[in-house]
């Protein structure tokens, strides 16, 4: 089983995995629109992580994991409350690169607009603002935001939204 991660879990996965690659899924984008309740900010300030929102022109690149067939249901069980503030699970077409054909399909979750925790769009200047004042019991949400930006450049995935936060917070 393969799971695909475009967050957090690129740099703190915290499950045991077979491979780890650089991937893309294609139809989708990675945004800071998600409120982050029990990670990044608390309730009543919620931090701002990143969920997929659909789109037709901007790939997202992440990563894929590789987990044992046999840990897999625990590893998804785990997953599903570390991912538990809006986010369901989804199968999506797993690519090396956009434009090429899919190697495997890969569990993700995504924060869609009809959640509770949904903050929607902002100017990236205003996000950044945003998650320089906000902390959780997972850190501060200017470190999430730095910590993703440099997960991406090592894996070398360009996404102008991450890099654009990622500036007005320095």
């Amino acid at each position: 089983m393969w799971i695909f991660a475009y967050g957090s879990l690129i740099f703190r996965p915290s499950f045991r995995f077979v491979e780890r690659r650089r991937a893309f899924v294609r139809g989708w984008a990675r945004r800071f629109w998600q409120g982050s309740p029990d990670h990044r900010g608390v309730p009543g300030a919620p931090g701002r992580v990143v969920t997929l929102v659909p789109s037709v022109d901007e790939p997202c690149g992440g990563c894929a994991y590789r987990v044992d067939a046999a840990e897999a249901d625990a590893i998804l069980a785990v997953l599903d409350v570390r991912e538990q503030a809006g986010f369901e699970r989804h199968l999506l077409a797993l690519h090396d690169r956009p434009d090429e054909p899919p190697f495997a399909e890969g569990v993700t979750w995504v924060a869609g607009a009809a959640n509770a925790h949904f903050l929607g769009p902002l100017p990236e200047r205003e996000i950044a603002d945003y998650v320089r004042a906000r902390r959780g019991p997972s850190g501060t949400n200017a470190d999430y935001v730095l910590c993703l930006r440099e997960a991406l450049s090592e894996l070398g995935v360009d996404d102008a939204h991450v890099e654009a936060i990622a500036r007005h917070l320095r």
